[in-house]
């Protein structure tokens, strides 16, 4: 008899790449938008280790079927009166770690708004936010600390 066996890797490790594996960088990795506990890392998000073995990405945020201001080529095909264009807010939705990252951004921002006292050391920014993450109970590799969380950031300090 033939016996088959279900595929066991999904995704291959070691994908991250510039600039996300740079040691400084806060790399994010995508999970689904509703549920993330659920369905955890997205299977488009790069994985880790880095080349050099650092665990990454550092974090992950909601990065499925985001809902986004839309501009360059994402606008193109709204078809606009001119006179509509500058009126007119377009939007899109979209997948994928450029959607996450926009998460971590602005959570640091309200963070530093708050915190002001930590405005030039992002090494200490990137430790708090890495180590207050929420885990998803997935390999580092995939989810790093886990998933942002902003309330637990700023209760740390």
């Amino acid at each position: 008899t033939t016996q088959f066996q279900a595929p066991q890797n999904f995704s291959f490790g070691m994908t991250i790449n510039d600039p996300g594996n740079a040691e400084r960088a806060i790399t994010v990795g995508s999970t689904h938008r509703d549920s993330p506990h659920g369905y955890g890392v997205s299977y488009f998000s790069s994985r880790g280790p880095t080349g050099d073995g650092r665990r990454k990405p550092d974090l992950v945020a909601p990065g499925e079927r985001i809902t986004s201001a839309a501009a360059g080529a994402f606008k193109a095909p709204v078809k606009l009166e001119p006179a509509e264009e500058k009126k007119v807010a377009v939007y899109v939705e979209s997948s994928g770690t450029s959607m996450a990252a926009p998460h971590v951004s602005g959570a640091i921002a309200a963070f530093l708004s708050v915190r002001s006292e930590f405005i030039g050391r992002p090494d200490e920014v990137k430790r708090i936010f890495v180590e207050s993450a929420t885990p998803l109970g997935r390999d580092p590799s995939f989810e790093g600390g886990g998933i942002l969380d902003l309330m637990r950031a700023l209760q740390a300090v």
